[in-house]
């Protein structure tokens, strides 16, 4: 990185150069603290007092409805599928259906550019934002990045530059702040490409936690938490390894690995998103929650290079978000967490891909987990944010698992049920 910024010789990326960040508690770096007005963290922070069925309903033109299967748990949404190119990229995460939408979005010039993450020149885990003007570009920014990444510093420069519509790849606190300001910013169209996320660490931290997970981490060209309990690792010589969930080393790595933000995070989803395209739902597949008009523009650029279906649906939740929560409690409590023997995991590991929650049941469970995780976390770290941190449909995914707030912690929000014919 240079004072000029950074191109790499490619004139299809650009990086400005940043500002340094605006100390901040319960911070991920999205950006806005490093722009001309950090003041601004105040009004478009998730962690201070977000305010998700306002900026739901601006979005989509409607919050989340309790009475509508689903949206409780992954936001307002028209459809869900689970998809995958049939051309696959190569070198992409999945199949590269977000890479996909970027290229497409710079080929029929709907865009002037894309903001989202390039490597590092030094370092392949380390994220870099971007702006990507050409369609050529988007093939340096496949794949998955690990560390905190102040996407939104880009807005003014790609102002500053005369792009007026502009598409962003984001995760759910970048978006969140994206949409909490996108009128101050003034673009004349914006397209929200989301991926969901829950849990980040710096990258010097996931570097130690790759150095667990082989003796030949700096190796290691790919790693993928799959919706069938295992992780899948892939190495620069071909090789690839699969580890079950359940034999992660996750005992070893310190309390503090995952930033309380991370841990006390109630967006896994992207609900913000004009669409999401993730992983849970997937089965081995994309699963992509298409949110709004805009969302179906996004996938219908895809046209017949992607193929859909309906997203599966088995198992039962409600036996494993009981034993996270029990595990959460001991550790945020600095107890050990409770470790099975090895031959049971390798039982355990083998049935849970066959018996456990799988497809959209998968994904519940997931959301579940991380609105638990939330609320134990903040109890024991930061009480006093309950009230003003947890939206009201969290407390009502936690309430089957005996977790109520107190009159302290119970916040404003409400609820929606309102009925929508125009769902697709």
């Amino acid at each position: 990185m240079t004072d000029a910024g950074r191109s790499d010789g490619n004139a299809a990326l650009w990086t400005p150069p940043l500002a340094a960040a605006a100390p901040r508690d319960l911070c991920t770096d999205c950006g806005i603290s490093r722009s001309s007005n950090p003041k601004r963290c105040g009004a478009a922070c998730q962690f201070i007092k977000p305010d998700y069925p306002a900026l739901e309903t601006r979005v989509h033109g409607r919050a989340r409805d309790a009475a509508r299967p689903d949206e409780i748990h992954f936001g307002p949404f028209r459809r869900m599928v689970r998809a995958s190119l049939k051309n696959p990229i190569a070198g992409a995460q999945w199949t590269g259906i977000a890479t996909r939408m970027a290229e497409r979005l710079l080929e029929t010039e709907a865009v002037d550019a894309v903001a989202t993450m390039a490597p590092h020149p030094d370092d392949r885990w380390r994220p870099v934002p971007v702006l990507v003007t050409k369609a050529e570009g988007m093939a340096h920014c496949r794949g998955m990045r690990m560390g905190y990444a102040p996407l939104l510093a880009l807005l003014e420069p790609a102002r500053a530059r005369g792009y007026k519509r502009l598409a962003i790849i984001g995760i759910p606190c970048q978006v969140y702040a994206l949409r909490a300001l996108e009128e101050q910013f003034g673009f004349e169209r914006l397209y929200v490409i989301g991926t969901p996320c829950s849990d980040n660490t710096t990258t010097e931290r996931f570097h130690d936690f790759l150095a667990l997970l082989s003796a030949d981490p700096d190796t290691i060209t790919y790693l993928e938490f799959r919706a069938d309990y295992h992780v899948e690792l892939r190495f620069s010589d071909g090789r690839v390894k699969v580890i079950p969930f359940l034999k992660l080393p996750i005992s070893q790595l310190p309390r503090d690995f995952f930033p309380l933000t991370c841990r006390t995070c109630v967006d896994y989803t992207n609900v913000l998103a004009d669409i999401t395209v993730g992983y849970m739902g997937g089965q081995g597949e994309q699963w992509l929650l298409v949110r709004n008009a805009r969302g179906e523009e996004l996938l219908g650029l895809l046209g017949d290079d992607v193929r859909i279906a309906e997203p599966g649906n088995a198992g039962n939740r409600r036996g494993p978000v009981r034993g996270f929560l029990a595990n959460t409690e001991r550790a945020a409590g600095g107890l050990p967490l409770r470790r099975m023997p090895d031959f049971l995991r390798t039982i355990v590991g083998w049935l849970m891909p066959i018996v456990g929650p799988r497809g959209l049941e998968f994904a519940r469970a997931r959301v579940e987990m991380k609105a638990v995780e939330t609320i134990v976390h903040l109890r024991r770290e930061k009480p006093r944010r309950l009230r003003n941190m947890i939206p009201a449909h969290v407390w009502a995914l936690v309430k089957p698992y005996g977790l109520a707030p107190t009159a302290e912690e119970f916040g404003r929000q409400e609820i929606h049920t309102r009925p929508d014919p125009d769902r697709v």
